[in-house]
């Protein structure tokens, strides 16, 4: 076999292999992944904190990260107190990095991301 009859059959093969992924499409995301990725805190700059830093785990359930606004999971959290729970977000807990992915937010943003993220509101 020539190389572009090779090519051809790897091309073919490709093709073949994404066609079988054709159909229906993935499921829709349940309700509480829709509700918690229409949630944006109302301050512009927390906002954008929580978009580049918090959003892509908080609004996904297989993150296993409690979702934004699911105050029932939330709950046994802020009840451990908000300076348990910063410092959870500085050092790291659990699949979350250190300070979040926000290397430079302050105490007092993290403090309002948490209620925010508790709270959706």
């Amino acid at each position: 076999m020539g190389i572009r009859e090779w090519i051809a059959a790897a091309l073919i093969a490709v093709g073949t292999t994404m066609l079988g992924g054709c159909g229906e499409g993935p499921a829709a995301p349940p309700a509480a992944e829709q509700a918690s990725r229409a949630l944006q805190p109302q301050d512009a700059a927390l906002a954008a904190i929580y978009r580049r830093s918090c959003a892509s785990c908080h609004t996904v359930a297989a993150t296993g990260a409690p979702l934004t606004g699911d105050s029932a999971t939330w709950s046994p959290r802020m009840a451990k107190g908000m300076d348990a729970l910063v410092d959870n977000v500085v050092n790291g807990f659990g699949g979350m990095p250190p300070f979040g992915l926000c290397m430079d937010c302050d105490a007092a943003q993290f403090e309002a991301l948490i209620r925010f993220m508790a709270t959706g509101e």
